[in-house]
């Protein structure tokens, strides 16, 4: 064999040798053997609330924290760790979005309370664990009216309303049964749309979720009888569950937390929170407390 043809052979084999490297690096890289453990306690809200409420579940959280198990390669599977009596009607919908559109298996665990919106973003999970005596359920929604006119009366304040449509001001009066029939039709909604994802996310008919969707609280065993929870057990059933689900066989636990938050964007909420500090030596815990149901008594919760 001449030079030229040296050459021209080794230039083949770099060539091919390049475009065998390129493939492989190309692939996208499976899933390692850990199971990533993401903890949501407290209320479902859109932002996280004040030093009555230090610890709330928000979209943007989730978002962020799902975000660290996609981008690690070596997570092939979720664990949610789910402990929550509920909250915002909107905020429970992105988050369900979320998990529904996550790439990898996800398995809820419930703790202590996963219900009204805690059960809500748990049906969007690939397999649900409970302990037996697990509170869930609560599928329902609810609006509170607090109407102050004759507190407004006794402390001589006024309060004047101005509208443009018919019943924009239908919070600044007390329910008619004309209001309180807009309001029911409106709730009414919210309720089958929550009828709706149970139905879904559990695979079971609408009309067997519609049966149990009265508000009432189960156990995690009475659950799952009804087809809400799909085994009992604690976190660690729920991790082997996800190793299954994965197709790992010797799964590793591992945390997943937001990082710190820097200094400087712990200063945005400085204004809120010494607002709230007047507030609470003013009034009181009491009053404080009457603020915030005040602020949130127009929000539907489930």
């Amino acid at each position: 064999m001449n030079k030229t043809s040296w050459i021209f052979l080794c230039l083949s084999l770099l060539v091919i040798g390049s475009l065998v490297l390129a493939v492989v690096f190309a692939r996208p890289q499976a899933a390692g053997g850990n199971i990533g453990i993401i903890t949501l306690t407290g209320p479902i809200a859109e932002s996280v609330g004040g030093s009555l409420q230090p610890d709330s579940i928000t979209p943007a959280k989730v978002r962020k924290l799902l975000e660290l198990a996609e981008d690690d390669s070596n997570i092939s599977a979720v664990v949610l760790r789910v402990n929550s009596p509920g909250g915002s009607v909107g905020a429970s919908q992105e988050i369900g979005s979320l998990i529904s559109n996550f790439p990898r298996p996800v398995v809820v665990s419930m703790a202590d309370m996963a219900t009204s919106g805690g059960l809500y973003i748990s049906v969007f999970a690939d397999h649900i664990v409970a302990q037996e005596g697990t509170i869930t359920g609560s599928i329902g929604v609810i609006l509170s009216h607090m109407y102050l006119g004759e507190l407004y009366e006794k402390l001589g304040i006024t309060a004047e309303v101005l509208t443009a449509g018919k019943y924009k001001g239908i919070f600044s009066e007390r329910l008619n049964p004309e209001r309180r029939e807009i309001l029911q039709v409106f709730l009414d909604d919210l309720h089958n749309q929550f009828i709706q994802a149970v139905a879904e996310g559990r695979e079971v008919d609408a009309a067997r979720v519609e049966e149990i969707a009265t508000g009432e609280v189960f156990t995690g065993s009475q659950a799952q009888v009804l087809g809400l929870v799909d085994s009992l057990g604690g976190l660690e059933t729920a991790i082997e569950q996800a190793a299954a689900l994965a197709g790992v066989a010797d799964p590793e636990p591992v945390e997943i937390i937001l990082p710190p938050v820097p200094w400087w964007e712990e200063l945005g909420g400085f204004p809120a929170a010494i607002l709230e500090r007047i507030t609470l030596a003013l009034l009181g815990k009491d009053g404080l407390i009457l603020q915030q149901q005040l602020e949130n008594q127009l929000v539907p919760r489930w």
